[in-house]
């Protein structure tokens, strides 16, 4: 399953088919988007930042990138938002957190993509409605690091999430650490969860038909009440096995199993009683708890058809923010198909937020978000400690004027400008 390239130029290089077939390094590293040239290119710019986090310090070729940006991204959580729904209507406690972890995981499914999403511009803005009664809004709130918040509302529960995803790029491979802070209120009872997810490694960069994988631990916990899930994401092993499978628990506050969860990331997820060793309750049988929607035929970017409404102005509001993501144009035009257009804006924009950069400190101003106000808390995650932002219902008060607007503008036409609603102080 393992190999290491000896090829001149690149020997050491780490090849993995997960498929574990008997094809020898060279072979596999063969395969994969590149063409010979591009890859040799590539790994000429790269090979210097091994051991480096690349999050936001590299510029990148469109080729790689699917037309989304990271803020989009944080919404595709919301896919499965009625398991929350579910989670909050529920009086059982084992079951909430079965319905609770079962929306965690079934965005990996999504998340197994191979191209990389844009970086969004400071002060960019997501926003999301018409699906599931949810108000949905992200915005980059730091550039350096680059740093993300987003918060989701519907009648049944409160999302709030705080992201700075630091790397480690690998040479042929990159691990990626969710370093951030989710939390869901569920609103008739006010419990509050808490999500911290495993690390995922992305196989295959350069050499070799590109895979990801997250092995390690889920945890999610009842802060209010003190149960927790654990969920085990399987490595992928020789031949393909174990690779998409999760297993775990739903324990008590007294860390006693209540449920058995089990199923795989990228299909479905079961769930059944159990006693307190972990075994299945006589006279119960496991039941579906989650399974994937099915997804479009032979896209380009292995979209779902939620990943495709999260691009169209379908999902959009009344007046969108002219920062937002579907108003970029290198994201517009790399979904058009145009790769030379998208990489000539994607230069421009860079050059701009540059600009404006200097200009704010030549002024002596720091930018501070729209939505969302930097708190004095700093919480430890795995992965490195966190400053937290929270959401400032700033923007409950927009969405509400804007749509009493009589507006009828065609946000189509929006020019993007994410500068226009940054607040800059001295």
């Amino acid at each position: 399953m393992v190999f290491f390239l000896s090829l001149m130029g690149y020997e050491g290089l780490e090849v993995i088919n997960p498929e574990g077939s008997t094809d020898d390094a060279e072979e596999e590293a063969g395969r994969g988007r590149w063409k010979q040239e591009e890859r040799d290119g590539y790994w000429k710019m790269m090979q210097k930042y091994i051991g480096s986090d690349v999050t936001s310090m590299v510029t990148l070729p469109v080729i790689i990138f699917e037309p989304m940006t990271m803020l989009q991204k944080m919404a595709e959580l919301m896919e499965y938002s009625y398991l929350l729904d579910m989670a909050d209507k529920t009086e059982d406690p084992y079951m909430r957190m079965v319905y609770a972890s079962s929306w965690a995981i079934s965005v990996y499914y999504a998340y197994q993509r191979t191209w990389k999403p844009f970086n969004p511009i400071l002060g960019e803005t997501y926003e999301m409605t018409n699906h599931n009664g949810i108000n949905f809004i992200a915005e980059q709130v730091c550039h350096h690091p680059p740093m993300s918040a987003g918060h989701a509302e519907n009648e049944h529960f409160a999302y709030d999430c705080t992201s700075k995803l630091k790397t480690k790029f690998l040479g042929n491979s990159i691990d990626v650490y969710p370093v951030g802070r989710t939390r869901v209120t569920l609103k008739r009872d006010g419990v509050v969860l808490d999500l911290v997810p495993p690390l995922t490694k992305v196989h295959n960069l350069i050499f070799g038909r590109t895979w990801v994988d997250s092995p390690g631990e889920m945890v999610m916990t009842n802060l209010t009440t003190g149960d927790k899930v654990v969920l085990y994401f399987q490595p992928c092993g020789w031949f393909g096995s174990g690779r998409y499978e999760v297993d775990g628990y739903v324990y008590n506050s007294a860390e006693e199993p209540k449920m058995l969860m089990t199923g795989k990331w990228n299909e479905s997820l079961s769930y059944q009683p159990c006693d307190a060793e972990g075994e299945p309750l006589p006279g119960t049988e496991l039941k579906e708890v989650w399974k994937v929607a099915e997804a479009p035929k032979n896209d380009k970017y292995q979209y779902t058809h939620f990943a495709h409404k999260i691009n169209s102005f379908d999902t959009a509001p009344k007046k969108l923010l002219s920062s937002d993501s579907r108003l970029r144009p290198d994201r517009y035009a790399l979904e058009m198909g145009d790769m030379s257009k998208s990489g000539f804006e994607k230069s421009s924009l860079e050059d701009r937020q540059r600009a404006e950069k200097k200009s704010r400190e030549e002024k002596g101003q720091k930018f501070a978000p729209k939505w969302f106000d930097e708190t004095e808390e700093v919480t430890p995650t795995p992965w490195g400690d966190l400053e937290v932002y929270q959401f400032n219902g700033k923007y409950s008060v927009h969405r509400a004027t804007a749509e009493n607007s009589e507006d009828t503008t065609d946000v189509k036409l929006t020019q993007f400008n994410p500068w226009q609603f940054q607040d800059l102080s001295a």
